[in-house]
């Protein structure tokens, strides 16, 4: 069996995923390959993406290929881009209705594995606050982000592209006038 096959058929979740306010069942997005120029590590899917069984389906994944400069073709070409994130399922939601965070069993089950078999990317996202504690350690979103050019051009530290971060985007207008246009031209670098 494939590493991918692997992570597609983990059930290691199903008991807590069942006791959530969605009692679903786990349903691995599985989507990379070896040799992809970038990779985009992010935090878990959200109900759409479990739903359609394809990443960032949803308004997030219309924002980040916005922030890249992609299109849809571009981004889920699996030669081209990698996507990754913390946990392969979508966590489920608690009893007010809000986003549990991504499991920690599954990086720790899955992330070496996949990072060894990808090699090394051209370029790396990170977005959100898990993504970057894994890969950089990094605690503060905000903080983060705001020192991408210690990363670049290799790393780029993302918030994610929830509607939830429409706030921070407004309060940090730096991120769309400066990160985002270099973003933009290390992309098209690494593609």
């Amino acid at each position: 069996m494939s590493l991918t096959e692997d992570i597609r058929a983990c059930r290691l979740c199903a008991t807590d995923f069942g006791a959530t306010a969605t009692a679903h069942a786990p349903r691995p997005v599985v989507w990379f390959r070896p040799g992809a120029r970038i990779l985009i590590a992010g935090q878990a899917p959200g109900a759409r993406v479990h739903a359609s069984g394809r990443p960032f389906t949803d308004p997030s994944g219309d924002r980040l290929r916005n922030w890249m400069g992609v299109d849809e073709a571009t981004f889920y070409d699996l030669d081209r881009i990698a996507i990754v994130p913390m946990a392969f399922c979508f966590p489920g939601y608690d009893a007010k209705g809000t986003d549990l965070p991504p499991p920690a069993r599954c990086a720790r089950t899955w992330r070496e594995r996949i990072m060894a078999e990808l090699g090394t990317p051209a370029l790396t996202l990170l977005v959100g606050g898990a993504a970057q504690r894994w890969h950089l350690g990094a605690r503060n979103v905000t903080q983060t982000v705001a020192g991408w050019q210690n990363h670049a051009p290799r790393v780029f530290p993302l918030p994610h592209p929830s509607w939830r971060n429409t706030a921070w985007l407004k309060r940090n207008p730096w991120f769309e006038a400066e990160l985002i246009p270099a973003l933009r031209d290390r992309v098209k670098e690494a593609l």
